[in-house]
């Protein structure tokens, strides 16, 4: 059965206090080729950066031996061996949740140490039967884990936390024995159950700034909080760059009317083709929002309309140093950046006719052209977003 909806990934996190990178570690990666995004949230003893190297190492060996489709006990023995020991406990340790998502089937969870991931379908807990899985080898026999596997509905939520959001608060007042599990996962229910639709980095955010308030702003562990939400995708299209051949123009004006989704016109030419042949007026704007590019402009129908590949190559830049923490302005690449972060798949019709403009052997070396930034843009959507992309050239 095909996939129809889109698996949104977020995590959220706040470093141990007085500490500068945090010993929690997540990756994901989306499985080229094989329908499949891994996720791992690790958990490195202690704080700091001892903390991070050890879930650094834990987080980078479960997701490539998950790539590898390995036994869930070999995955567990494997990074347990490998983990250095610590010169003061003289133990190796470092808890790990691994979510293996098939697009198109079944969701397997594997945990050793970490609280247990919240489940959720629509607003209540799914109990999908966790497995106790107990090592044998010789090295780590009696380690317990836990594993579980279920199909995912559109809706569902998975909620992965460190116990930084659990022991939070812990010697205080209100939470002598920290929050807890189980009103962490009643505060996520009373959160999804009061916006049903809450994106994935919304209900990170709120949780792990609970747990901050918790320790009164100072945290006493690194605080995480991964949720993966599957849901119904947000669409974006992005349009830039005559046809190759002018009788496509009427195709492309065709395709940017009956989009279902939010639109952007990138370039000159490219505005001038959609209000030439859906009789659209464009209304040129002189505010200078971005000293570097030309301002935007407005069409009837269109979320934006800006220069095109100037604009683009920005806007490319932008995402590629963009973190959780980055601020975007107002500028007409920022706005396309927003639009982007706000999408899940997002489209691009690209016009391979040439534009005499950028034959100019006086533009900037540095100037690519339309296809190369596009190209360079997807490939930052797709590896570091784990956007859904598609490629139209016309």
């Amino acid at each position: 059965m095909p996939q129809n909806f889109f698996i949104e990934v977020n995590c959220q996190q706040k470093q141990h206090d007085g500490e500068r990178i945090c010993g929690d570690v997540f990756l994901s990666q989306r499985v080229s080729g094989e329908n499949r995004t891994i996720i791992v949230l690790s958990d490195g003893m202690g704080h700091g950066v001892k903390a991070n190297v050890l879930a650094t190492l834990t987080a980078t060996m479960a997701l490539n031996f998950t790539r590898e489709h390995k036994e869930i006990n070999k995955i567990a023995d494997i990074i347990m061996n490998t983990l250095p020991v610590c010169s003061v406990r003289q133990m190796s340790y470092s808890t790990f949740t691994i979510i293996d998502i098939e697009h198109n089937g079944e969701t397997r969870i594997l945990e050793y140490d970490n609280p247990e991931c919240l489940i959720l379908r629509g607003k209540e807990k799914l109990e999908v039967g966790w497995q106790c899985v107990i090592l044998q080898s010789e090295t780590n026999a009696g380690k317990e884990l836990r594993f579980c596997t279920f199909t995912p509905q559109r809706e569902d939520r998975i909620i992965a936390w460190s116990d930084g959001i659990t022991q939070s608060g812990m010697g205080s007042k209100d939470n002598p024995f920290g929050w807890g599990l189980d009103r962490a996962q009643e505060f996520a229910i009373r959160l999804v159950t009061n916006e049903h639709n809450i994106s994935a980095r919304k209900l990170s955010a709120k949780l792990v700034n609970m747990g901050y308030v918790n320790d009164n702003f100072h945290p006493k562990d690194d605080i995480s909080t991964a949720t993966i939400y599957f849901r119904e995708p947000r669409k974006l299209l992005i349009c830039t760059g005559p046809p190759f051949d002018k009788e496509n123009d009427a195709k492309l004006a065709y395709e940017f009317k009956n989009f279902n989704g939010k639109r952007v016109l990138c370039g000159a030419t490219t505005g001038d083709i959609i209000s030439r042949e859906l009789g659209i007026e464009i209304m040129d704007s002189f505010e200078f929002t971005d000293p570097d590019l030309p301002p935007i402009s407005h069409m009837e129908g269109v979320d934006l309309v800006t220069e095109g590949i100037l604009t683009l190559g920005k806007a490319t830049e932008i995402l590629s140093k963009h973190t959780e923490n980055s601020t975007l302005g107002n500028g007409p690449a920022d706005l396309i950046v927003k639009l982007i972060l706000e999408s899940d798949h997002i489209d691009f019709i690209v016009g391979t006719g040439i534009n005499i403009a950028h034959q100019d052997p006086s533009l900037p070396v540095e100037l690519e052209i339309r296809r190369t930034v596009v190209r360079r843009m997807i490939q930052i959507l797709e590896d570091k977003f784990l956007k859904e992309v598609t490629l139209t050239l016309l």
